[in-house]
């Protein structure tokens, strides 16, 4: 579980900063975006395959601009 506690002089809108940051960061979000469907094996393996691609390709151009 993410916390974080007032510190002295300081305003709610940084804590509020703080704690977006430090949720961002323990990847939280990602996991509940993730779990929020059911997702079978196969169909993450074909996911994970596509991604993959798409990385594999960028790097390709990325290295003919350069």
């Amino acid at each position: 579980m993410t916390s974080v506690t007032l510190r002295p002089n300081e305003s709610q809108d940084q804590l509020l900063k703080r704690f977006r940051k430090k949720v961002a960061k323990s990847g939280v979000l990602s996991v509940v975006r993730r779990k929020r469907w059911f997702v079978s094996k196969s169909e993450l393996r074909r996911i994970q395959k596509k991604k993959a691609i798409r990385r594999i390709k960028r790097r390709q151009r990325r290295t003919y601009d350069d």
